[in-house]
């Protein structure tokens, strides 16, 4: 990344030489394609006679005027900061500026809409990117009021925190809005979004008293896609839950949800005007896990009005929790305050997983992250951050009481409003609020890393009956900790047809061996099931015959939770090594269709692609996946007409269809000679059975062209560099390398789908000439490249051939990173223990093949 960083030691000194008051910016928007005019005015206490820094990534300095003085921006801008000295005790400083707009999804990022070539605006300043658009002191604690002035294109509309004020003519073409000051708020959750935005507008009333405007926002092309009226009801629900569980009302005058174009993430907090990645903006059909993630997404920036935006981390060793909590927030609101009551299910199959899996990485780290500075930061928006954080708040509130966990944020709210805290604080109040000392249980569940695993050890009799049940807990050996649990124990039996739990029991598990009398004298039944319910964290284990009844029967559980938790448990002996890789994909294909959790069918679906392409042993890998996209294509067939099912399948099958019969039934398809009833090919299920024929190398460059011409909008140019890059040819990975690692003009949307399709190649002899050049590049292009498209490149572009050959260039390659590039050591540390994995897996499964034979 450029020199752009920031310590933290850098940090809490600045925060001590200096407390800010406000600003006010001016921002001209009307002088060309490249920049924009900024005009900063910035009141701030400091230290007398110290002296500081305030940021600024800047294309052009005019001018630095500090308490009167003007200063030499040759002398005191470098382009990243500009050096402040001998302050007074109350300072104004003025710097005007150019900066440049930015197509990586950072800073005021500038789209030009394909369809009917108009400009659309946005800023993206999460984690430091606010110093892309003005002068500012970059760090979350120095909060201020924000007062924007912003003159633009008269036919634009232009949305910040504050309420859109009526603009003023300012010329030919040209109008200023001036908004009113923010409240004390962070400088990252500052927003401006411009550009001929359609909206619709609703409000609602709240704890209060107040009447809160809504917007809903999306550019003209795609605004008659937009759902309002899902959109205002999901936001009604969590304005009304959440406003009652925190005891405080909605802190912001107005709450505008805005859908953006090549947004790098699902949606960014903006204090009032949240912005969202226009994926959620469903122009063809969706399956009903987009449409649970939108909702819980919907609920997860809410909450961070409050905890966030309202009340704010001090530093980014923080940030955990401030994701944390609106992760568990917003999946506790869509299970008790909207029509997806089965959020918790969602949750194991998708978040939590995802937890457990970076917990196993060699980056791990504590919840309570060492965050040294902003690169470090920047590579933590992670599966510790959000879904182990939200999974420990879960047993947290389990250890506490809802009740007591309600009642302390309720006071946490009142006693830091608008301020700045620590985790300590919550802590604080928590304590009080439950009478329960939290410092063990913050120092094993968030000063440490690593999951545990529980495995139930069962002893019985003749009868089955049950002598003896124990859980014993282990750790990794690089993180030997073992920490107490409260979970539930499940008793499933396999009547009428189905797995119906017969039996719970639940208790605190603490150390390596925890006994469990009550369940003594109990007939065993055929599945037994730690965790039960979900409420700890950690790793589970199926005894033999659980095991053995999950791969009978486990699309027959009565309910999606325990399912989802034996899903994930069977992939997790996948994952380690110790289940060999086509009993998985038996497993996966026998029961999949039983599946009723759209998350969990799409994640299970996903990890059968993962160990299709690189956990089968390789002499069998073809077979297995010729005979796995086959079943696929007959599971598209049975499935219910119309069903996420079916769309699911038919999205699994076009990714995995390789033979020419395979290929044929994908070109009836899209020639509509073959027709699949209540499943029309729609405009993006035409894109992915495209992507899946140029994949298979019969279609190409040509078809790709054609195809665009049709859907000439961004959703169409972010599949066709998808489509380009899967051809299946020496010329179409070297052209997509091209663009992707020299050229380095691809807009960050185009860039990621391109890394995509460059990825997918069924024959490795494709991808096994850029090992080496991947290495050769990529430290250079960390340095260079802004930290978006670095880490799309640094983790996408890494040869993911399962091979031993790509761990031994990895390692030289780690032996030779200098120290300061720590961020992209952590990025190919995690690349390289996937093909680590795969490699295991194969020759697990090949030992497991190579028995099968003996036997037969």
């Amino acid at each position: 990344m450029p020199g752009t960083n920031l310590t933290r030691e850098e940090a809490a000194e600045r925060a001590s030489t200096v407390a800010v008051d406000a600003y006010e910016v001016v921002l001209d928007l009307t002088r060309g394609e490249r920049i924009f005019r900024s005009t900063t005015t910035v009141r701030f206490r400091a230290t007398p006679g110290a002296s500081t820094f305030v940021d600024a990534i800047t294309d052009a300095v005019h001018s630095v005027v500090l308490n009167g003085r003007t200063l030499d921006p040759g002398e005191v801008a470098d382009g990243a900061r500009i050096r402040l000295e001998e302050l007074a005790e109350h300072n104004e400083l003025t710097v005007d500026a150019d900066f440049r707009y930015m197509t990586t999804g950072e800073g005021l990022h500038r789209f030009v809409d394909p369809v009917d070539q108009e400009v659309y605006l946005y800023s993206q300043f999460e984690v430091a990117d606010t110093r892309r658009v003005f002068a500012v002191f970059e760090q979350p604690d120095l909060k201020a009021r924000f007062a924007f002035t912003v003159t633009a294109p008269a036919h634009w509309t232009v949305v910040s925190t504050q309420p859109t004020p009526e603009p003023e003519a300012a010329g030919e073409g040209a109008a200023t809005w001036r908004f009113a000051p923010t409240p004390v708020v962070p400088c990252y959750v500052t927003s401006l979004i411009a550009g001929p935005y359609a909206s619709v507008h609703d409000e609602l009333t709240s704890a209060d008293g107040r009447r809160i405007p809504l917007g809903l926002y999306a550019r003209r092309s795609l605004m008659d896609h937009v759902e309002a009226e899902e959109m205002f009801a999901i936001t009604r629900a969590g304005f009304a839950f959440f406003e009652a569980q925190f005891g405080r009302a909605y802190p912001f005058e107005k709450y505008d949800q805005l859908f953006v174009p090549q947004f790098n993430a699902g949606a960014m907090e903006n204090a009032g005007a949240v912005t969202f990645v226009e994926l959620y903006v469903f122009r063809s059909r969706p399956t009903q896990a987009r449409v649970e993630r939108r909702a819980v997404t919907i609920l997860h920036e809410l909450a961070h009005m409050w905890f966030g935006d309202f009340v704010t981390m001090r530093w980014w060793n923080d940030l955990w929790l401030n994701e944390s909590f609106a992760e568990y927030m917003s999946t506790l609101a869509a299970a008790e305050a909207t029509r997806f009551t089965a959020a918790w299910t969602t949750f194991a199959a998708g978040e939590k997983s995802w937890g457990y899996e970076q917990d196993q990485l060699p980056t791990t780290h504590p919840v309570v992250a060492p965050i040294r500075d902003l690169e470090d930061v920047l590579v933590n928006f992670d599966g510790i951050t959000y879904a182990k954080g939200a999974s420990v708040l879960k047993q947290l509130v389990a250890w506490v009481g809802q009740e007591q966990f309600m009642a302390g944020l309720a006071e946490y709210f009142r006693a830091h409003a608008w301020g700045s805290t620590e985790l300590s604080d919550l802590l604080a109040q928590l304590e009080r609020a439950s009478g329960r000392d939290l410092d063990d249980w913050s120092a094993k569940w968030l000063g440490t890393a690593g999951v545990n695993t529980l495995v139930p050890v069962v002893a019985e009799d003749d009868d089955c009956v049950i002598r003896s049940f124990r859980i014993e807990q282990t750790a990794p050996e690089e993180h030997p900790v073992l920490r107490p649990h409260r979970l539930a124990i499940g008793f499933y039996d396999h009547l009428d047809g189905r797995l119906v739990r017969t039996h719970r029991l639940e208790l605190d598990v603490d150390g390596p061996v925890t006994e469990v009398p009550e369940l003594v004298g109990r007939e065993r039944p055929d599945l037994v099931l730690l965790n039960d319910d979900d409420l700890a964290y950690a790793r589970i284990r199926l005894d033999e015959p659980s095991l053995d009844t999950a791969l009978t029967h486990l699309g027959t559980f009565e309910d999606s939770l325990p399912r989802a938790l034996v899903w994930g448990s069977v992939w997790d002996g996948v994952d380690d090594g110790e289940t060999a890789a086509r009993r998985y994909v038996e497993l996966v294909l026998g029961n999949i269709a039983r599946e009723t959790e759209s998350t969990t069918l799409q994640v299970q679906l996903r990890r059968l692609e993962t160990v299709l392409e690189g956990y089968v042993a390789a002499p069998a890998r073809e077979a297995v996946q010729r005979e796995a996209a086959e079943r696929l294509r007959e599971l598209t067939e049975s499935a219910e007409a119309g069903s996420d099912h079916q769309l699911q399948f038919l999205r699994a099958f076009a990714r995995q269809a390789r033979t020419p019969a395979q290929l044929d039934v994908l070109e009836e398809l899209l020639a509509g000679r073959r027709e699949l009833p209540g499943l029309p090919l729609d405009t993006d299920l035409r894109w992915a059975v495209l992507t899946g024929l140029c994949a298979g190398g019969r279609r190409g460059e040509a078809d790709v062209d054609a195809m665009l011409a049709e859907d000439n909008t961004e959703n169409g140019a972010i599949a066709a560099a998808r489509a380009r890059a899967a051809v299946p040819t020496a010329e179409a990975k070297a052209r997509a390398w091209q663009r992707i690692m020299v050229d380095g003009d691809l807009p960050n949307s185009l860039q990621e789908a391109a890394i995509d399709g460059f990825r997918t190649a069924a024959d490795p002899a494709l991808l096994e000439p850029y090992v080496g050049p991947y290495f050769a590049a990529v430290p250079q292009i960390w340095r260079t490249r802004t930290h978006e498209l670095a880490q799309q490149i640094a983790g996408g572009m890494f040869p993911n051939l399962p091979e031993p050959s790509v761990l031994e260039a990895a390692d030289a390659f780690l032996a030779e990173l200098p120290e300061d590039l720590h961020g992209l050591r952590r990025i190919v540390l995690e690349q390289r223990d996937a093909v680590h994995r795969a490699v295991r897996a194969q020759q697990v499964d090949a030992r497991a093949g190579a028995a099968a034979q003996v036997q037969a």
